[in-house]
């Protein structure tokens, strides 16, 4: 399926939309073996032939994807965009230098992980609308089956000015359903747990007041008990009405689910002069990140299935929000 270029038809008018978005990225690792990972399989002479050429490939297409979130309601692309499976900073750096991206003058939030792996969380912005106060990896102890620490991501926290307001941003990447989604629910429990006491020392230090937006591919649904102890009652989350029979970021055995998801405190709803508000949430899922025939069709065009190479973009789709800055009293 062709990608559609929605940048030849922009009218050249800013308007007072922004977008916020999330994207994990399926494995973007680089070729080299790092000695400290488990990165083996993505190395030029492994099963899976992750040559230089292909990792290019990827950089480009993602790119590509990312200039375009939003675009049609914002007229820009991203302001702040959260990543998970990154393996480096050196691939976010690759990737916000690709074609579409490299005048967007990017920076990078990114904090190298523990996570087995190697493969971290990480935010970029630009710089033209967002100013970084502080960042913080917090770390995410969770144990296994026989009370061994099961080395995962950290939370990624970013404090900043989005244009005169401040926020504060937590990028996640949860423990995975690998094992199985009621066995391993604990671990994600504890990942929403991680989150609430760092939204309750934000809002010790800030005030009630405080604008926080959580993201991130929590490896659950909306409606799942993790997401749930995650929103409680201070935290809007609109993905909940986007995750269908027939939509959603990521399909498994013919089922979607919607593990992208992207919160907001409720303070986000309130219209104040200077401030930003929700406008809308959507799925990032134009045609050309899709499979466009067979069993697959509509489902997102990865990299890889399996060892087997696609040479698509990710094997889930962005999510994202537009927010509203209110000039008018």
């Amino acid at each position: 399926m062709a990608y559609r270029n929605y940048h030849t038809n922009k009218k050249n008018t800013p308007n007072d939309l922004y977008t916020v978005g999330f994207y994990n990225l399926e494995n973007l690792f680089d070729t080299k073996d790092d000695p400290d990972t488990l990165d083996d399989s993505f190395l030029p002479d492994s099963e899976k032939k992750w040559t230089q050429k292909r990792y290019e490939k990827k950089v480009f297409k993602l790119g590509t994807a990312i200039s375009n979130i939003g675009f049609i309601q914002t007229e820009k692309a991203p302001v702040l965009l959260g990543l998970a499976e990154v393996e480096n900073l050196k691939v976010v750096q690759d990737l916000i230098a690709s074609k579409h991206l490299k005048n967007k003058n990017y920076g990078i939030v990114h904090f190298d992980s523990p996570d087995e792996r190697g493969i971290d969380v990480a935010l970029i912005y630009q710089k033209k609308y967002f100013e970084v106060t502080s960042k913080e990896a917090v770390n995410l102890h969770v144990e296994g089956y026989e009370g061994e620490k099961d080395y995962t991501r950290d939370i990624l926290l970013v404090s900043g000015i989005l244009n005169g307001e401040k926020v504060h941003i937590l990028v996640n990447h949860w423990p995975s359903r690998r094992d199985g989604a009621s066995l391993t629910e604990y671990k994600r429990i504890a990942a929403a747990e991680k989150n609430r006491e760092v939204i309750s020392r934000i809002k010790e230090n800030e005030g009630e007041e405080a604008k926080i937006i959580i993201m991130g591919d929590f490896n659950d649904d909306p409606s799942n008990n993790s997401v749930i102890h995650l929103k409680q009652q201070d935290f809007y989350n609109p993905m909940e009405k986007l995750l269908t029979n027939a939509q959603g970021s990521a399909s498994y055995r013919g089922a979607w689910n919607l593990f992208d998801q992207i919160l907001f405190s409720n303070n986000f709803h309130r219209y104040e002069s200077g401030k930003h508000s929700f406008s809308s949430a959507k799925i990032f899922d134009d045609d050309f990140l899709k499979i466009y025939r067979g069993r697959y069709k509509g489902t997102p065009f990865r990299t890889f299935t399996g060892r087997r190479y696609r040479g698509g973009y990710s094997d889930h789709f962005p999510v994202y929000m537009t927010l509203k800055l209110n000039t008018q009293k």
